[in-house]
């Protein structure tokens, strides 16, 4: 039993050190993480139209990241079926401020894709 909290404490501390920090408390003043709720109406989220070019500009850049090659947490994110199997966790990354690891995304951009998983994560 200690042997487990140990493993959940080292874990953690892992995920804490490797998170991205901002000035707003990692959620990018948004209100779409941290337990805050993100309203949906009007906001642009098709899979083709809106996600995917988000995903394939600020995620799937190269094997660092979740392009082709790609061990990083879900692998590349090049199709709608790996980003369909990894939208619970795209969104759960985004929404805390962990993802992307470079560069940033813009509220509505954070927005089309908490929005797009929301609904369904359809192939729109």
């Amino acid at each position: 039993m200690k042997k487990n909290v140990f493993y959940f404490i080292v874990s953690l501390i892992v995920i804490a050190s490797c998170s991205k920090s901002n000035s707003t408390g990692g959620t990018g003043g948004n209100g779409a993480g941290g337990g805050g709720s993100t309203s949906c109406t009007g906001v642009a989220n098709k899979f083709a139209a809106d996600v995917n070019p988000i995903i394939q500009s600020s995620c799937a850049t190269d094997a660092n990241c979740h392009g082709a090659g790609s061990a990083n947490g879900p692998g590349p994110l090049l199709t709608y079926a790996q980003i369909s199997n990894a939208s619970s966790n795209i969104k759960t990354a985004i929404s805390s401020g962990i993802m992307p690891k470079t560069g940033t995304l813009t509220t509505a951009q954070k927005n089309s894709i908490i929005c797009w998983v929301n609904s369904g994560a359809l192939n729109n």
